[in-house]
C-alpha cells in the first residue's frame, strides 16, 4: 500500500469520521485504490455525505453534476489532489 501524503491524511480522516466507517482507520485507506466499488463498500450516498464534508471543511463546492466526477472521487490520490488545487483555508 502507498504512503499517504498529508493532505490525504487529512482527508481519510474526514471521509471516515463523516461516513462513520467505525471498521476503517483513515491510515489504512490506500491512496491508489478505487473509494467506490472497492473494499470500503461505499455508494452514491456516501459521495454526497464526501462532497457536503469537503465543502464545509475545505471552503468550496462539489457539484454533483460535475462531468469530472468519476475521476475526482476515483481514489483517495485523486481527491486529495483535487481539494488541494481548490481549498481556501
Amino acid at each position: 500500500m502507498a504512503e499517504q501524503t498529508a493532505a490525504q491524511h487529512e482527508l481519510a480522516v474526514l471521509i471516515v469520521d463523516s461516513l462513520n466507517l467505525e471498521a476503517v482507520a483513515p491510515e489504512d485507506i490506500d491512496p491508489q485504490a478505487p473509494l467506490f466499488g472497492g473494499e470500503l463498500g461505499l455508494d452514491s450516498i456516501d459521495a454526497l455525505e464526501i462532497a457536503l464534508a469537503v465543502t464545509k471543511r475545505y471552503g468550496f463546492q462539489l457539484r454533483s453534476d460535475d462531468p469530472d466526477n468519476q475521476r475526482i472521487f476515483a481514489s483517495l490520490a485523486a481527491l486529495s489532489d483535487y481539494v488541494e488545487q481548490r481549498r481556501t483555508l
